[in-house]
């Protein structure tokens, strides 16, 4: 029950972008059940794919930050449901948590997903525990590495002590629930304490009793006010002990169109933050927002939210993320009372902040309403939403209505060509037979994947020079710059060098590959598209201009964020000092140097030359080969009707074509103006 005063779910607030996509996705729905009713055999099965691949579209938003930055608060405030997920439990949400909201009359309920950790990530953080202990053992820094084996050891009893001792068993299992309340969430999401006698009560709860081994969640559930479903997905903090989960967040980034890093008002940029901003620089400006939460702890927010603001915008600079990141200032905390309509419950100092802020906001923020819609406003989360749905709404969303709307135009315009009633004005007929064209269509596409490979070949040698010639270039540098430094200050002053240069370095890279793989694609497709025609032109004795298919816009190039994880160089301190001191000499010291910072960066170059560049060439060859599908099924479907006597696909009691005619040319016109 709704408690007086509250507000019911916000998310329209700011959500017009949303709802602007919601209706062209409602447009071209229609537009493919019209055009799914006159298809033949062939082009209906696609254009079923085409309807499940609206049906599915669910844009993800990740939220990532360190360890009680107020993330789940926030996550909670933009679910619109306060009390979600656990918030105010010690420790701190622990696995990617995503929260699927859907519409009203959208076929998910409310259930819930939990996937455990497969046994060979469980096994890599016993025995080298870790991104952390790989980076120790590089380094030499023994007494870190039994650090960590003590930890790795607590960590292994603590898991025995809650699941007993066969609990290597769940791993790589999922659990399902039709339903799910706060206390299921927090057996496998929240962190729990160990389970002692002073902590008996955790065992008996059941407070993360499944969080050591548990790898994501997924919850389901419907809110009414959203026009579109999305994915709110909260992610661990990234200080993680191993930085196993700075690995899972990293793959949640690449994963998602829009990501918000969620940073806190109240303390400087630490260690942490600098991490995040180092995952957000491989990262388009378009597709990051900055969050910075927990203003309400500011002493004067007014005041030193620009200050802080402008901190943050030199450390973007510095670190060469994107200058034009987008930063939004507000308190998921304001934002959840509101919700629950409990203002008067809000800690003094958070609302005399309150005050300060609305002081400080023009006339529009502090415009009529009642106090939770004043105080929903000031909280910064309807800024935060109304950014997110534009960036949805000029990213994922337009990408799909652009992908479904140009395949969708080139079955409509098959189907002009094909089943051709009396009152049609070109029918068409076959000039050769169907074994034939099954023939020329495959010689086609052999031809043009070909083609394809050629180029991506080429690019691909070339890319991995480059790659090659990076690495070495700052692995040189980087040796020379020790001896210079050792020759000025010798041994006894710590040396430090930034990979920044080697990370500008490889995105550079990367980012020329997969603009030219692209371009290489754009190319093979337009030569596709004018074979295609000349086929067309010998089969049914049309000219080749009759036939110009809408080709699929280029493929996304994802973000390389992994550059950003943490390496040896980054990690500061007692380590660093600690491998220093173990050398002797400068010779002994610059060649172990040489040594770690290879073996350290390999890995980043490795996954660059052949994950990424695989990843690329794999999604190109793809998107060639749906468009070639697509266009024989379209050949296939003309040279049935053909067969048909100009009669597949016409609709029973049509027997002038005036309905399919019509049918055609409204739907013609819907996907015109979606395409547009």
């Amino acid at each position: 029950m709704q408690t007086p005063g509250a507000l019911a779910y916000p998310g329209g607030i700011g959500a017009a972008p949303l709802a602007s996509l919601a209706q062209r996705v409602g447009d071209l729905r229609a537009a493919l059940s019209q055009l799914a009713e006159i298809a033949d055999e062939t082009s209906g099965i696609k254009i079923a794919r085409l309807q499940e691949t609206l049906r599915a579209f669910e844009p993800a938003i990740t939220l990532i930050g360190q360890v009680k930055s107020g993330k789940t608060t926030l996550v909670n405030a933009m679910a619109g449901v306060p009390d979600l997920l656990p918030a105010d439990v010690n420790p701190w949400t622990s696995v990617v948590t995503s929260l699927h909201l859907s519409p009203e009359g959208a076929e998910l309920g409310r259930g819930a997903r939990f996937q455990f950790f497969e046994a060979d990530e469980w096994d890599r953080l016993l025995s080298k525990g870790g991104r952390i202990g790989e980076l120790a053992s590089r380094a030499g820094a023994h007494e870190e590495l039994d650090r960590i084996r003590d930890q790795v050891e607590a960590m292994r009893r603590k898991s025995r002590d809650r699941l007993g001792r066969k609990f290597e068993l769940l791993l790589g299992q999922t659990h399902e629930y039709e339903g799910y309340d706060r206390e299921l969430i927090e057996r496998y999401i929240c962190l729990g304490d160990a389970v002692d006698a002073k902590a008996g009560s955790v065992l008996a709860s059941g407070q993360g009793r499944f969080a050591d081994i548990t790898r994501s969640a997924d919850l389901y559930l419907r809110q009414d006010g959203l026009p579109l479903p999305i994915c709110l997905r909260d992610t661990p903090g990234v200080n993680d002990t191993f930085m196993m989960r700075e690995q899972i967040t990293v793959r949640a980034i690449r994963d998602s169109r829009i990501c918000v890093v969620v940073l806190s008002a109240h303390q400087a940029l630490t260690s942490v933050d600098m991490a995040l901003i180092r995952l957000i620089s491989n990262v388009r400006a378009r597709e990051v927002v900055i969050f910075v939460n927990r203003i309400d702890e500011l002493s004067d927010p007014s005041a030193q939210v620009p200050e802080i603001e402008q901190s943050i915008r030199q450390t973007l600079k510095d670190q060469h993320a994107p200058a034009e990141i987008e930063i939004i200032f507000g308190s998921a905390l304001w934002g959840v009372h509101a919700l629950r309509g409990a203002l008067s419950e809000l800690p003094a100092d958070s609302a005399q902040a309150l005050l300060n802020w609305a002081k400080g906001r023009p006339p529009e923020a502090r415009r009529s309403g009642t106090p939770a819609e004043t105080v929903w406003r000031l909280s910064g989360v309807p800024d935060l939403f109304a950014t997110l749905s534009y960036r949805i709404a000029e990213g994922a969303g337009r990408d799909l209505v652009d992908k479904v709307s140009r395949s969708a135009l080139n079955f409509a315009n098959g189907l002009t060509k094909s089943a051709s009633g009396p009152g049609d004005p070109r029918p068409v007929s076959a000039r050769i037979d169907r074994s034939a064209l099954e023939d020329e269509i495959v010689a086609l596409a052999t031809r043009q994947f070909r083609s394809l490979d050629v180029a991506l070949e080429e690019l691909v040698e070339s890319y991995r020079k480059r790659i090659d010639r990076a690495h070495e270039s700052f692995v040189e540098r980087a040796t020379e710059s020790l001896l210079s430094h050792l020759e000025r200050n010798g041994d006894g002053v710590v040396w430090e060098y930034s990979p920044t240069g080697l990370r500008m370095l490889l995105r550079s890279a990367y980012t020329v590959f997969g603009t030219a793989t692209q371009q290489a694609l754009q190319r093979v497709m337009e030569a596709a598209a004018r074979d295609l025609g000349d086929l067309y032109a010998r089969a049914f004795g049309a000219a080749p201009e009759d036939f110009a298919p809408h080709l699929p816009a280029a493929p996304r190039v994802p973000p390389p964020v992994f550059l950003g994880q943490t390496i040896v160089l980054d990690v500061k301190g007692r380590w660093w000092s600690s491998w220093w001191r173990r050398w002797r000499g400068y010779k002994a010291l610059a060649q172990n140097f040489h040594d770690l910072i290879r073996a350290e960066t390999a890995p980043m170059v490795a996954e660059l030359k052949e994950a990424q560049a695989e990843e690329l060439c794999r999604t190109a060859t793809g998107v060639l080969d749906e468009f070639l599908d697509e266009q024989r099924a379209i050949l296939i479907g003309i040279m049935e009707g053909c067969e048909a006597g100009n009669t597949a696909g016409v609709i029973p009691g049509d027997d002038d074509g005036a309905t399919r005619r019509r049918m055609l040319k409204n739907t013609l016109a819907t996907l015109t103006r979606c395409a547009a």
